[in-house]
This record gives structure tokens, C-alpha cells and sequence, in this order.
């Protein structure tokens, strides 16, 4: 399908995307993610995904409430995405998609570590590639790690997933008079003071020349409709 707009995409997801208000995981929740990777695959795009874990531990504010050191506090966040990339990928088998988990920490009993060259085999063999456990590193986010995938496998673009449906002049759900943005390039969000991800991600994206594609992950067939070049989101480029 020569139409599509990107043939190799890194989807970030956030840990809070994955829960309801009955569990951390939902299963609905579950589900929908894996019906809609599972409809980017059938147009043979090639799909990454970095998962988020505040759904069930927030490194930086679990340390600032407990008090326990900000290190230990990542870590415990990089584990909480290493649990959540597990729940994807047995999700996506029990759908009949291979998948394959690799993490930033060694932890070979759940998930392969992390190898570049191992990751890009598997997209050209129409696996998807889920990413946890961050960069591995501290004072990280899991926006950094998407950045930083994304650019080291070669990806099209960053979807980034939200709760919004792109990016707005102002918040939505206080002004009514927001603006959803169709196209917007990164120095124009810079200037209009938008928060797309953290600096270090954006900053990333931008020095790649990597376009961040800013959706509402509850829509379904989102992820489809940005394939297809139809509007969909926010399209951020350098």
C-alpha cells in the first residue's frame, strides 16, 4: 500500500493509558490496544511500542512522597513498565500477533535484553517490538526512551498517545475556543510554549529530525486513520 504515511512506526504509550478505575491493567483496555496495533500490522507496517508505568509506580513521585532516593525511585518505575510490557505482549499472542518484549534491565527470566540489531530482525520479520524498562538509566523518562528508540530503529515517526486528541492552542477542556492544531512544526511549539513531551525527548526528535505524531489513543481506528494520511491528531515537525 504505497498511499500509507509511514511504513515503521514507535507507538509511546503511557502507563495511566493502560488502567481503569477498577485495576491497574484493564483488560478492556487491553484489548483495544491490541485490536489496534493488530489492524497496523494487517498493512504490513512494521510496529514498536514503548510503554510507560504510572499506572502502577511513578518513579520521581513515588520518591518525592515515600522519601526514598530518586534512583531507587526510577528503578521501581522502570520496573513497573517491564510489567506492563509483559501484560502487552501476552496480550498480543493470545490475539495471534507475535510480539517480542526486550528491556533496557536485565531481567532474561521475563524479557530479552535490549539489542538494537535483535529489535530491527524482528521488525523485518513483522514482529512487534515492545520496549520497557526506559533507557535503563535514571532521571530518564519514558518520553526519552521513545525518543531514543524510535530514532535507533529507524522509525517513520513517534505516535504519542494521549488523552487528547492533539495538540491545542490551549487546554480544551478549559477553553472552548482551543484550536486543535492539524500540522505544527517543533520551533512553533517551542515558541507557543506547548508541552508535546519532556525537553529532552522533543529535543531529540527535533535534532533527528523525527516527526512526533500527537493522538487520542481511546479513538478507535486512530492509529489506522494517521496511516492512511488522514486527519488525525497533531503532526509535529523539524
Amino acid at each position: 500500500m504505497s498511499s500509507l504515511r509511514y511504513r515503521r512506526i514507535l507507538v509511546k504509550i503511557s502507563g495511566e493509558a493502560m488502567q481503569d478505575e477498577n485495576s491497574a491493567i484493564s483488560p478492556s483496555v487491553l484489548n483495544f490496544l491490541v485490536s489496534e496495533i493488530k489492524a497496523a500490522r494487517e498493512l504490513e507496517v512494521d510496529v514498536a511500542v514503548v510503554v510507560g508505568g504510572g499506572n502502577i509506580v511513578r518513579g520521581a513521585m513515588i520518591s518525592e512522597e515515600i522519601g526514598i532516593n530518586r534512583v531507587t525511585g526510577d528503578y521501581m518505575g522502570m520496573l513497573a513498565t517491564v510489567i506492563n510490557g509483559m501484560a502487552l505482549r501476552s496480550a498480543l499472542h493470545d490475539a495471534g500477533v507475535p510480539a517480542r518484549l526486550q528491556t533496557a534491565l536485565r531481567l532474561e527470566q521475563v524479557a530479552a535484553p535490549y539489542i538494537l540489531e535483535k529489535a530491527i530482525r524482528h521488525l523485518d520479520k513483522k514482529r512487534v517490538v515492545i520496549f520497557a524498562g526506559g533507557t535503563g538509566n535514571p532521571y530518564f523518562t519514558t518520553d526519552t526512551a521513545a525518543a531514543l528508540r524510535a530514532a535507533e530503529i529507524g522509525a517513520d515517526a513517534l505516535l504519542k498517545a494521549t488523552n487528547v486528541d492533539g495538540v491545542y492552542s490551549a487546554d480544551p477542556a478549559k477553553r472552548k475556543d482551543a484550536k486543535r492544531y492539524q500540522s505544527l512544526t517543533m520551533d512553533e511549539a517551542i515558541q507557543q510554549k506547548l508541552h508535546i513531551m519532556d525537553a529532552t525527548a522533543f529535543t531529540l526528535c527535533r535534532e533527528r529530525h523525527l516527526p512526533i505524531h500527537v493522538f487520542k489513543l481511546q479513538r478507535a481506528g486512530a492509529l489506522l486513520r494517521i496511516l492512511k494520511n488522514e486527519d488525525e491528531g497533531t503532526l509535529l515537525t523539524a
